[in-house]
């Protein structure tokens, strides 16, 4: 299960931020993007933020996720047609002469901190 090493990563990040920033409150939510082509399971990123986060500056801490779709780029066509699964062929024309835009990312986008 590679979400171990996501939150792992995840909660050093939050530590260095609040490092950076100067924060000290504790933290209350932290919001995260992670597309649905990303290979990454949301479900099973809460379930290691359960067993790491404890002893930790994200302790208690809610959890709460964006999943971005992908679209498929059609340039035969020229259709953005949004997916749920990656494709090789667009859905509009069959055409394989597409490219995949965004569902891949993988990012923290915000900290909320008691004041």
């Amino acid at each position: 299960m590679h979400e171990l090493s996501i939150v792992e990563a995840l909660i050093d990040q939050v530590k260095e931020t609040l490092v950076q920033e100067g924060e000290k409150g504790r933290v209350l939510k932290l919001e995260l993007s992670i597309g649905r082509l990303s290979g990454v399971n949301c479900d099973s990123v809460r379930f290691a933020f359960g067993l790491l986060a404890p002893g930790t500056v994200a302790e208690g801490a809610e959890i709460v996720f964006q999943q971005p779709k992908a679209a498929c780029n059609c340039r035969a066509c020229n259709v953005l047609t949004e997916i749920d699964d990656l494709v090789i062929q667009c859905p509009n024309c069959g055409s394989g002469d597409v490219s995949i835009e965004g569902g891949r990312e993988l990012l923290l986008q915000s900290i909320d901190v008691e004041d």
